[in-house]
């Protein structure tokens, strides 16, 4: 038996086609675990959900979501940084637990960089900035010599210290240089709540949270967060194209493997969701939560990653954010 397996080791090396490559081939040869840090049901989990569906309809072995949320989104990308590197575990990993948290935690038991293998980024959830209607401004740049004018006198929302919504607060006050006064709340919901009663003038939030305020007249849109406007608001400004062509950012969706899975099988997952992004359908109902599809490559959400884990670090220098 043993000299027949070497004889067919000889004959797949004389090939060129490696081992790695044929395990690549069959796989997946069972079920895949996607982590969410997020409960069912939140949008995180909804977009996992409908591209494990395509998932599952490509390949056979179903895709299994697996919602660890908890301290922040750290439980779950802990699971996945100590998972074994075979390819059937995965994290969906965020802005909060890849970029943000490390740069605002001292001690994580995990490195974003270290620990994990990029594969593709899903989506970009740009924010959007919507004031009270009684604040005296409909653009970015009547909001900016508003707040120079009445230095701390307008009050900013956020879901609370460390989030994305506090920090693309800081973010905004830092590119435009002026100064309002941060008021947390325990979740985007009451903030918008006390938004609407006018008891804060301004907030940073998910867009599908606060658009139907918006065409209500409840709420005033001004710009969105993205480097380029959201397919689910076409007809609001960026805050880039409104002066301030370097402010960026979102609150993103990706999907990362343990550090030393296979690069066989990140490649074949990589092509996978890409194809399954520029599916129109698919497009269509990411797109109805607030989410820009974002297919790229390993190597360029490897390179965003980066950017956005400098950019809070230097945020968060800035304001002198500590975590709670």
């Amino acid at each position: 038996m043993k000299p027949l397996l070497q004889a067919i080791l000889s004959v797949i090396l004389a090939s060129g086609v490696t081992p790695s490559a044929l395990a690549a081939d069959a796989y997946p040869a069972k079920p895949v675990r996607m982590v969410v840090t997020f409960p069912a049901g939140g949008p995180s989990d909804v977009i996992m959900r409908i591209i494990g569906q395509k998932l599952t309809d490509r390949w056979g072995p179903p895709v299994v979501i697996d919602n660890r949320g908890g301290a922040g989104g750290i439980l779950g990308t802990e699971i996945v940084a100590h998972a074994a590197p075979d390819g059937y575990t995965f994290l969906l990993g965020t802005a909060g637990g890849m970029t943000i948290n490390p740069a605002l935690q001292a001690k994580l038991s995990y490195d974003p960089f270290r620990d994990f293998a990029p594969v593709a980024m899903l989506v970009n959830n740009p924010q959007i900035l919507v004031l009270h209607p009684a604040v005296p401004a409909k653009t970015v740049k009547e909001l900016v010599a508003l707040a120079k004018a009445r230095p701390g006198q307008l009050n900013a929302a956020s879901a609370g210290t460390g989030t994305a919504t506090h920090l693309g607060l800081e973010l905004f006050k830092l590119t435009a240089g002026i100064d309002v006064v941060h008021v947390p709340y325990k979740g985007g919901a009451p903030a918008v709540t006390d938004l609407i009663a006018g008891q804060v003038q301004m907030l940073f939030v998910s867009i599908p949270s606060v658009l139907p305020h918006v065409r209500a007249g409840k709420l005033k849109a001004v710009a969105v967060s993205s480097a380029k406007r959201s397919a689910s608001a076409p007809d609001i400004p960026t805050v880039a194209e409104s002066g301030y062509p370097d402010f960026e950012y979102s609150n993103w969706n990706a999907l990362f493997a343990p550090a030393k899975t296979p690069p066989q099988i990140v490649s074949k997952m990589n092509a996978e969701i890409v194809r399954i992004l520029n599916d129109p359908e698919v497009s269509r109902r990411l797109t109805s939560l607030g989410a820009d599809p974002a297919p790229g490559t390993s190597a360029a959400l490897a390179q965003y990653m980066r950017t956005d884990h400098e950019r809070w670090k230097k945020v968060i220098r800035s304001a002198g954010i500590k975590p709670q």
